[in-house]
């Protein structure tokens, strides 16, 4: 059974998870649209390896914010990047962009290789300390997740350009920091994925109900059984996407 006094780390968490998927729903419809899975993956490891990088130069450690603008300068060099070769090499981008993801996490490994606590940063970039989230941290990514929001309803073109990468590396890179990787692409492609067969009008609608249903059961079940966080929201949203989509399926052969 749930704890109540959880709730001062439970609630943070939540409202973190929610904060990551109010943007990641409307960016990872984008990303099935054009086809490129494997985008949110190579930027968060990019992402990744910008703190990684950072943790590495204790000058750059000491900067303030570090954790903040090192990650975000890779990630915007590496949205720039895939932004460049989605012009020159569209027939081949999915692939490419594969091999820019496992690169960059063999170098990050590289990287930690020699440091004595290299594994448990690895282990935290990649799965995530939603947990230990507080409020305080949740202050510039509800900031620039209002923003983008907002940009993107009085701009919906913003979506389609080259501004889409922009945007996704900005984003990418304060979720990498509150989710971790895994949890990132998880919220990125799974409510999408349940969704991407309906187009009722109610399509946005349940594509974020997925998303709440999947991060609500994932908290509670982590606080309840002591289980990996990221582990079990991932888990539970895959859960909640596969039911919708049965849901869906389902309603639409009655309809048939």
């Amino acid at each position: 059974m749930l704890d109540l006094e959880l709730l001062p780390i439970l609630l943070p968490a939540f409202v973190a998870g929610i904060l990551v998927l109010s943007t990641h729903v409307v960016l990872g419809r984008q990303v099935l649209k054009r086809g490129i899975i494997f985008i949110d993956l190579a930027i968060a490891q990019v992402a990744a390896l910008g703190a990684i990088v950072s943790h590495m130069d204790h000058r750059l450690e000491e900067l303030p914010f570090s954790h903040v603008w090192m990650p975000a300068l890779f990630a915007l060099a590496g949205a720039g990047f895939i932004a460049w070769l989605s012009k020159r090499f569209a027939d081949e981008l999915e692939a490419i962009i594969g091999c820019f993801y496992v690169l960059s996490a063999v170098a990050a490994m590289l990287l930690l290789s020699n440091d004595p606590h290299g594994a448990e940063l690895l282990k935290q970039l990649m799965s995530g300390q939603i947990l230990w989230v507080n409020w305080s941290q949740l202050v510039l990514p509800g900031v620039v997740s209002a923003a983008i929001l907002l940009l993107v309803v009085i701009r919906p073109q913003v979506l389609d350009g080259a501004g889409f990468y922009f945007l996704f590396a900005i984003v990418i890179t304060l979720s990498v920091e509150l989710v971790g990787v895994y949890l990132v692409f998880s919220t990125l492609i799974l409510p999408a994925l349940a969704l991407n067969k309906c187009h009722g009008k109610g399509q946005l609608v349940l594509t974020y109900v997925v998303g709440f249903v999947g991060y609500l059961a994932g908290v509670i079940l982590s606080a309840s059984y002591d289980l990996p966080s990221g582990a079990a929201i991932v888990a539970a949203l895959a859960f909640s996407a596969i039911t919708m989509r049965v849901l869906l399926s389902f309603n639409q052969t009655n309809n048939v």
